[in-house]
């Protein structure tokens, strides 16, 4: 997209952290924009902030197909039509895969893999009825590239994540709907706030708490990232770029370089 003035986006996880960070700057491009969360404090707080703002608010468990299909409705019915969508909603938790449990597994890939699917599936058809172009994009994180501690089911996701966004670019370019992925390092969110979040069905594994991470560590390791607004930023000039991969850190890039030549190291003579 050349111009975001005058379009409509959709945001996930879309009342804090990143996704606040993306809705800010949607807003502040000329973009309305509905802001798509399922926590209610969250949504609140977002509410109080951007009263004066051209925002709609809708609650959305990601995880949901039938909820998705119901926001595509309430997405038309509200603004028309959708140019932008950011399935930016996800869950942090770090856990030893010796520990994790079904449980755990159900809940991190419902969220953080099949809640991109279900976005796309469901608010694609939005997009490509307009036939003005668009652009979809999703989060995943440098966990989606390099795994890392206690990163096991987050980063299965994740990698999927990327799989994914990468293979819908492809399958997208024809019709002028770009597609990008987010691969964040260290930000300033709340990401491994997740503990009261656990739905029902995710209930047996809470015996296999706590994540691998210490939650005071994860938030004083974090507070010495980006912030939100300046990530939201970055997602903004990408979508205008079409840009496929987004990153925060480049510092990353030593990573990313280890993982290519120990993928080429193996490859046979």
């Amino acid at each position: 997209m050349k111009d975001l003035q005058g379009g409509v986006a959709l945001v996930t996880g879309g009342a804090s952290g990143i996704g606040f960070g993306i809705a800010r700057a949607l807003l502040s491009s000329g973009m309305r924009v509905v802001i798509a969360d399922i926590r209610e404090d969250h949504m609140a707080r977002a509410m109080a902030e951007l009263r004066d703002e051209p925002c709609h608010f809708l609650q959305l468990d990601v995880a949901d197909r039938f909820a998705w299909c119901r926001a595509a409705e309430e997405v038309a019915r509200l603004c028309g039509k959708l140019h932008v969508l950011c399935n930016n909603a996800g869950i942090g938790v770090l856990k030893d895969l010796r520990t994790s449990t079904r449980e755990d597994w159900d809940w991190l890939m419902s969220v953080n893999l099949r809640g991109v699917i279900h976005g796309v599936t469901a608010m694609l058809p939005l997009i490509r009825a307009h036939q003005e172009g668009g652009h979809i994009m999703a989060t995943s994180s440098m966990g989606g590239l390099i795994v890392g501690e206690s990163g096991g089911i987050y980063s299965a996701g994740k990698f999927g994540v990327v799989a994914y966004m990468e293979c819908l670019r492809e399958d997208l370019a024809p019709e002028n709907i770009g597609v990008s992925v987010l691969c964040p390092a260290a930000v300033n969110t709340n990401i491994f706030d997740h503990a009261s979040m656990r739905p029902g069905r995710a209930a047996g594994a809470a015996t296999s708490e706590p994540d691998g991470l210490d939650p005071e560590i994860a938030k004083r390791l974090l507070a010495q990232g980006r912030s939100p607004l300046e990530v939201g930023e970055m997602v903004r000039e990408a979508i205008l770029r079409n840009d496929p991969y987004i990153f925060t850190d480049r510092r990353v890039e030593g990573d990313v370089s280890a993982r290519r030549d120990a993928l080429l190291a193996a490859a046979p003579a």
